[in-house]
């Protein structure tokens, strides 16, 4: 496993696999958000396998795939609402970490200023600098 923590609370990884997920539980997670549509895995790694590996480990699973390039304001939205609803810290992943980071931060935008928000994606790679209009412009709609 290749966690990247974001925040005190929220961390993303690329691709993690049902044999995970005890040990996400024993390192203190209590949720995992999955990001990646099924369409882009096997069957032992769609959501459905992931979700019984993960509930089955004691952790709280939300499916919440976005399609590459096509993102929507209801799976920011649904992202926020599930990092906001968790009793503990929170694990998404996708293929590489990056679709969990740019729903995380779109979401996060008011929350925490542009520049951490771009920061702490950055520190791990994920290039967010080129969100800043679409950060700023959420975060004056929710200011």
């Amino acid at each position: 496993m290749d966690l990247r923590q974001i925040t005190d609370s929220y961390s993303v990884a690329p691709q993690l696999a049902p044999t995970d997920m005890a040990a996400l539980a024993d390192a203190g997670f209590t949720t995992v958000i999955c990001n990646r549509p099924d369409g882009e895995n096997p069957g032992p790694l769609q959501a459905a396998a992931m979700q019984a590996a993960a509930e089955a480990a004691g952790l709280h699973f939300v499916f919440n795939p976005v399609i590459g390039g096509q993102m929507t304001m209801d799976n920011v939205e649904e992202q926020r609402d599930a990092i906001d609803a968790a009793d503990g810290p929170v694990i998404a992943y996708c293929a590489s970490g990056n679709r969990s980071t740019l729903v995380w931060a779109l979401g996060q935008a008011g929350d925490l200023p542009t520049d951490e928000i771009i920061t702490r994606g950055e520190a791990w790679g994920y290039q967010l600098a080129w969100l800043r209009p679409q950060l700023e412009a959420l975060a004056a709609q929710r200011g």
